[in-house]
């Protein structure tokens, strides 16, 4: 598969206006996915933001493996006193106050904090969940939600509470994908328009993982006693229990493969984490091999 390159108009657009309001911020949201924080991280985000003060957000923590999540509070707390981690679920609205105390607690000792609320720039890459959080914390629905990704498209102020104001920022992706590897994870997750992608491949290699790290999670599932070796031999053992059959009996090799990735897109296949600090990169790389 050849590199996946994507870069809108609209994401131009938002590096201007990041960088344009950039100084009327205090604190910096930014939104990961819990079970890629790394890979959802975005390093322009880091180039526009500088050191800026950094409330970063777990956000999915309901779908992301609890212990692979604490050690990346533990990674992020490592990188300095201007990062705080937070864990949170947008969905469940699990821990989202923490989000507010993450900022206050990032401008302790600032000479406005008791005349102002904090003013926060919430940034993030499409699809992970930035206006679900910004709903959540709000209470009621100001900031555009949908299932695709970029679907915020211009800077909305937004007064989240007495003490928190945020800017809302359209989430923005990068160029290209240096690393093949994110952009694998990343289009395994839905965070990557799937129009552009050849999504069996991707699903296959979702399921090889899925195999290695939680091979008791598949099994349970798709009500499967042993695993075999062979990954097209295991989507076809899936088809045959999902009924994913076409005439004659034969299997839906299509509908079973992305059967398995609705199932672990939807949280069907449990809570999971494609990336861990320290764990060496490059699972998927060889799908993007051009």
């Amino acid at each position: 598969m050849k590199p996946i390159q994507w870069f809108p108009g609209h994401m131009h657009k938002t590096r201007k206006l990041i960088k344009e309001n950039l100084k009327k911020v205090d604190v910096i949201i930014e939104i990961l996915d819990a079970r890629v924080p790394i890979s959802s991280s975005n390093p322009i985000i880091d180039e526009l933001t500088g050191d800026k003060p950094r409330v970063v957000v777990l956000n999915k923590s309901d779908l992301a493996d609890k212990q692979v999540t604490e050690q990346w509070k533990v990674y992020f707390k490592s990188l300095g006193d201007n990062r705080l981690p937070v864990e949170v679920s947008s969905k469940t609205k699990e821990n989202l106050n923490a989000i507010v105390r993450g900022c206050q607690t990032l401008c302790v000792g600032a000479k406005w904090i008791d005349r102002r609320p904090v003013r926060a720039m919430i940034v993030g890459i499409p699809n992970v969940g930035k206006s679900t959080v910004i709903n959540a914390l709000a209470g009621k629905k100001k900031a555009i939600v949908g299932n695709k990704p970029g679907v915020t498209k211009d800077m909305q102020r937004l007064n989240v509470s007495d003490s928190l104001q945020i800017y809302d920022t359209p989430g923005i992706l990068w160029p290209k994908f240096e690393d093949q590897d994110i952009g694998f994870k990343l289009a395994l997750l839905g965070s990557i328009k799937d129009s552009i992608l050849i999504l069996d491949e991707i699903s296959m290699k979702g399921l090889e993982y899925m195999v290695l790290k939680y091979p008791k999670r598949i099994k349970e599932r798709y009500k499967i006693d042993e695993l075999p070796d062979d990954t097209v031999e295991l989507i076809e053992l899936i088809g045959k229990k999902r009924g994913c059959l076409i005439s004659g009996g034969a299997i839906d090799y299509e509908k079973a493969i992305n059967l398995f990735l609705l199932d672990l897109r939807g949280g069907k296949l449990g809570k999971f984490s494609l990336e861990s600090p320290g764990e060496e990169i490059g699972f998927f790389s060889d799908q993007f091999e051009s």
